[in-house]
């Protein structure tokens, strides 16, 4: 379809603005730009057609399945959306006296009070803007935990070898050495490693429990424990907390601090690249450290100002209209709740891979969590198909990809994520279409080869994309 820029036509507009009725300011010369910028000049119909075209070639949960491992994209009711719409919530200004946003400041102390329960920490900060920025903001906090202690030796995060990409980034942004471990041949942290890799010098771990290949590592506490007894702190990465959320708790695993996804765990739409929020949860001796501010409740909500706080780690109080949809998502839910959509995250990847399992090679046997990897690597081997092939046909079925090569440790890997809301039948046609695809791949691999063939965009250039992309109109 054409770009917008390439609808304009000269001298067509529309009126969607009254007129304005106080006094014009003019800019002074020198403020002014010398040529007028380059924007479309289209009716109302033409703008309506080309958002409504640009909607029909997007895909989401409202349009198909959507097994997106790691990323978790969830169903967000519709009422989170209307509660974070109310003028209450988005008629306020952050500089407001606190006395004039109690009702804001309650949401905050309300959710902050419900995420404690469900990680077992005791203070929760909303200032981190996206999970990263909470990694970025939990590893302060064990930086400033060593400094005020006068113990700065210790320079080395320990990273296992299936970890997000954003932990070893975080750790080295704030001035950490990564210490990278391998995973054991089940999948989870290689204790003999670990050991190996604690010393003095060790600041803390990062890990993610459920870990990135969708399982339960059975020796957490010992690894905690191990870290802990080096001197260390222990830092959870929450992109899996939906599958153990109100089942089993970080702070019980002996993890000091965490962040958690709230545009993934909590109900906010994700992906396009925002509104997120990673707020960030700590064990009592932490919480003075926290950036920004608190509440408290001493004759009405109050914000107050860690003793020692590593300062600001973005504007304000974070993403407030985020925090407002996670508190409608977690009363909605509730206690039974909670723990419910964790088990039916948990019993739908189980199922779903149970189908698979004879005919896809699982990169790991055994129960998963809330998502499990695929291997093709034998596929790619006997026939040429790879796992982007399978990804590209699976467009043709109206299902989005699962995540592809990731993590790193296995090689033609798929992650897939069925997430709690899908039913059986939609699980039962997916397993269908992939063992459609396998038998295409095996007798008709120019099918997958070619694949996508009835989407609005085929295969593109995908090398000349990253190293020559156009990100402007060019007239």
């Amino acid at each position: 379809m054409k770009l917008i820029f390439e609808r304009t036509s000269a001298g067509r507009h529309l009126n969607l603005l009254p007129e304005c009725d106080v006094p014009e300011f003019a800019l002074a010369s020198e403020m002014k730009r010398q040529t007028k910028p380059f924007l479309p000049e289209l009716s109302e119909v033409d703008v309506d057609r080309h958002y409504t075209q640009l909607a029909k070639q997007t895909h989401g949960v409202n349009d198909g399945f959507y097994p997106l491992g790691s990323c978790t994209m969830k169903y967000n009711p519709r009422i989170n959306e209307e509660m974070a719409a109310l003028p209450g919530f988005t008629g306020i200004h952050p500089l407001q006296d606190d006395e004039e946003v109690q009702g804001c400041l309650e949401v905050i102390d309300r959710l902050e009070k419900a995420l404690c329960e469900i990680t077992a920490m005791d203070h929760v900060t909303f200032q981190p803007a996206a999970g990263a920025h909470g990694e970025f903001t939990g590893l302060q906090l064990i930086r400033a935990y060593h400094l005020h202690h006068g113990d700065t030796k210790r320079t080395k995060i320990i990273v296992p070898d299936s970890a997000h990409g954003t932990n070893p980034a975080s750790a080295v942004m704030v001035g950490f050495d990564v210490v990278n471990i391998p995973s054991d041949d089940k999948g989870c942290v290689d204790l003999d490693a670990l050991k190996n890799a604690v010393g003095e010098d060790t600041a803390g771990l990062m890990l993610t429990n459920p870990n990135t290949v969708g399982l339960f590592d059975p020796n957490i506490a010992e690894i905690t424990k191990i870290v802990h007894d080096a001197g260390g702190l222990c830092y959870y990465d929450g992109a899996n907390l939906n599958a153990v959320m109100g089942i089993v708790r970080p702070g019980d695993m002996g993890f000091d601090c965490v962040h958690m996804n709230l545009h993934k765990t909590f109900s906010t739409p994700h992906g396009g690249g925002g509104p997120g929020a990673g707020p960030v949860g700590c064990k009592a001796f932490l919480a003075d450290y926290l950036p920004g501010k608190l509440t408290i409740h001493e004759d009405g909500f109050k914000l107050v100002t860690p003793k020692q706080t590593i300062g600001q780690v973005r504007t304000f109080y974070g993403n407030f209209l985020v925090v407002v949809r996670a508190l409608c998502y977690v009363l909605s839910l509730g206690k039974e709740g909670i723990p419910e959509a964790a088990k039916g995250a948990v019993l739908n990847a189980n199922y779903m891979m149970h189908q698979l399992a004879h005919d896809y090679d699982m990169a790991y046997t055994g129960p998963c969590m809330h998502e499990f990897v695929m291997t093709l690597d034998k596929l790619h081997k006997e026939t040429g198909i790879s796992a982007l092939d399978v990804a590209k046909r699976l467009l043709d079925f109206g299902i989005h990809p699962p995540t592809m090569y990731f993590p790193l440790i296995v090689h033609e890997a798929l992650m897939v994520e069925p997430t709690e809301t899908e039913s059986i039948e939609t699980l039962d046609e997916a397993v269908e279409i992939f063992k459609q695809i396998l038998k295409e791949a095996k007798e008709n691999p120019d099918m997958l080869h070619g694949a996508p063939h009835n989407t609005p965009i085929g295969r593109p250039d995908e090398v000349k994309a990253a190293r020559t992309p156009i990100l402007r109109f060019e007239r």
